[in-house]
């Protein structure tokens, strides 16, 4: 006797459970997945704030808001707060995108209560003390800052960014190390992006009507306010050549205004470069360009936003040789943009896969949802598959060459002696 069918039917209710439609309370979206089927341990929720690098009112400030999370508010002072979150067993952080800030708190089930009301002060109350700024929030915007610098992928997705969209998306991740911005212009930046209209609440490990009514309790009273502005995003493609003696790399990508369609998310699957079984070279294109050069790697990636999307590769090796070697390949593969019905159906697979990944877990969900859930429609695997399904070898080749018209975005980070120009790839 089989039981996979009733396995699979149990996978399907615990995906229908799991995936909550969005809610508001107190002004704000909400949105809380839970099985329903083993009630989960723990808890986490975020804050996802419209307040990412690509609304920045100058230079590095979002940046900077970012590490004045958690700092001292009206409910008590940074210590208060790290040691109340010890005893409670929890842990909070922060991060930053390039559309949205996300605060996280992660905590044993049931105290969801005093973390909510930790989260809402955070947004309404916080101090922005300048000692603060000077003693805490400084050193390690510097600190996060240079440890970009020493990263040749991170200086050069930061770069790509800049030269495909100038504005807004271009914005950097990071302030400057010696950043100008002062606490006042946090604080005045803070009240702006802490409207109720730019904030949504995402929980994992609890249901939506049990969020609302933590969420109606803590986020009760506050700012109505107006949504911070990002304008809309348009593709211009370029190039940027830096020189540096770290590794050597390159990234090769286009861009589109709106958002990724189906065809665009298979488009990395197809090229590739990731492989299924450790200590193997993999049998994607991008794989198979990449072993031809000791120590290379080459791989596709997609970075899809709520207006526009970056599609593209990064070719990495020991020298600047073996970059320029393996770039050419890719070049040559991108231009071709097709692949055969076998190579389209493995693709498709891996597309789904890839999706269904970023939905079950909470990490990748709250950077991926943000958008959706602003918008009211949070994504669900049954939605992400059928349109994936829908991709033919017809629709992928025109997807492609609708997106290689556009003009590419060539990054080199290393020996730029050595380093091919865009022009000499495309």
């Amino acid at each position: 006797m089989s039981f996979l069918p009733a396995i699979r039917r149990q996978a399907a209710l615990t995906a229908r459970r799991s995936y909550a439609t969005v809610s508001e309370a107190a002004g704000v979206k909400v949105v809380g997945i839970d099985s329903g089927v083993l009630p989960a341990a723990t808890t986490s929720i975020t804050v996802v704030v419209k307040a990412g690098a690509r609304y920045e009112t100058q230079p590095g400030i979002a940046h900077v808001l970012k590490n004045f999370a958690f700092k001292s508010t009206a409910s008590g002072s940074a210590l208060k707060t790290a040691r109340e979150t010890e005893l409670y067993g929890g842990v909070l952080s922060a991060a930053l995108g390039r559309e949205h800030l996300f605060l996280t708190a992660e905590f044993l089930r049931g105290d969801e209560n005093h973390f909510l009301d930790l989260l809402a002060s955070v947004l309404s109350s916080t101090h922005y003390y300048p000692h603060e700024y000077a003693e805490l929030v400084l050193p390690t915007i510097q600190s996060e800052s240079i440890s970009a610098l020493a990263s040749s992928s991170t200086i050069a997705m930061d770069a790509a960014h800049s030269i495909a969209f100038r504005r807004g998306l271009g914005n950097s991740l990071y302030a400057s190390p010696h950043s100008p911005v002062s606490a006042a212009d946090v604080k005045g930046f803070a009240q702006k992006a802490f409207a109720k209209s730019n904030i949504a609440v995402l929980g994992a490990g609890i249901s939506t009507d049990a969020l609302s009514k933590a969420v109606q309790s803590a986020f009760g009273s506050g700012s109505g306010g107006a949504a911070l502005s990002g304008g809309s995003s348009q593709y211009f493609g370029g190039e940027s050549r830096i020189a540096s003696h770290d590794q050597p790399t390159m990234i090769l990508a286009f861009g589109s205004a709106g958002e990724a369609s189906a065809d665009m998310k298979v488009l990395p699957h197809l090229l590739g470069g990731e492989t299924a079984v450790k200590w193997s070279t993999g049998s994607s294109p991008l794989s198979q360009a990449a072993a031809k050069v000791t120590g290379a790697s080459a791989k596709a990636f997609l970075m899809p936003y709520s207006d526009a999307s970056l599609f593209g590769v990064v070719v990495t090796a020991p020298t600047s040789e073996g970059v320029a070697s393996v770039a050419k390949e890719v070049a040559g593969l991108m231009k071709a943009g097709k692949g055969k019905d076998e190579e389209i159906k493995r693709a498709v697979a891996k597309a789904k896969f890839y999706e269904a990944t970023l939905l079950e877990r909470h990490e990748s969900l709250i950077a991926t949802a943000g958008a959706a859930i602003f918008s009211g429609n949070m994504p669900t695997p049954d939605s992400s598959f059928a349109a994936l399904a829908k991709v033919s070898a017809s629709s992928l080749e025109k997807a492609s060459s609708e997106l290689f018209k556009g003009k590419p975005t060539v990054i080199a980070v290393g020996d730029l002696a050595k380093l091919p120009y865009a022009d000499e790839l495309f």
